[in-house]
């Protein structure tokens, strides 16, 4: 049975480094890019099943590249990995189009789960984010995105 297949961007060449051995047992890694740019380019030519990546990197964000991905008709599910534990920017990357918002703190315990519940057509957002009004960010459906 084939792996799925996995694409990191992150602009820190230790973390990419990191996730790609955490990854490696049950997933074919298949590229390792350190911006957005890198990101859509590798993203259109290798056409991984799973993209993570984070959001703060140089020339485009991670939300501006899955959003271009996105437009390009890329069929991949996005696990953002990401240092912001803000619920406004998980609304907006699962606006774009992003399965999974995991903040790096809790990546050792949620990083696979996020890939497991994207994988299954589910989204997934880190329980320990709150909006400021205390009410938890709540992923986006596929509608909700449609319609968005």
């Amino acid at each position: 049975m084939d792996r799925p297949t996995v694409l990191i961007a992150d602009d820190h060449p230790s973390v990419l480094e990191r996730l790609a051995t955490l990854l490696k047992d049950r997933f074919d890694v298949v590229g390792t890019v350190t911006d957005g740019a890198q990101l859509v380019d590798a993203a259109l030519q290798l056409r991984p099943a799973i993209v993570i990546t984070d959001i703060s990197m140089p020339g485009l964000t991670g939300i501006e590249a899955i959003q271009q991905l996105r437009r390009g008709g890329l069929d991949a599910k996005f696990v953002v990995l990401t240092m912001h534990a803000d619920a406004d920017l998980a609304d907006e990357a699962m606006r774009a189009g992003a399965s999974a918002y995991v903040v790096k703190v809790s990546a050792g315990r949620e990083l696979m789960t996020a890939i497991d519940e994207a994988l299954a057509g589910r989204s997934y957002v880190t329980p320990m984010l709150k909006r400021q009004d205390s009410r938890t960010v709540a992923p986006a459906s596929p509608s909700d995105r449609a319609e968005r």
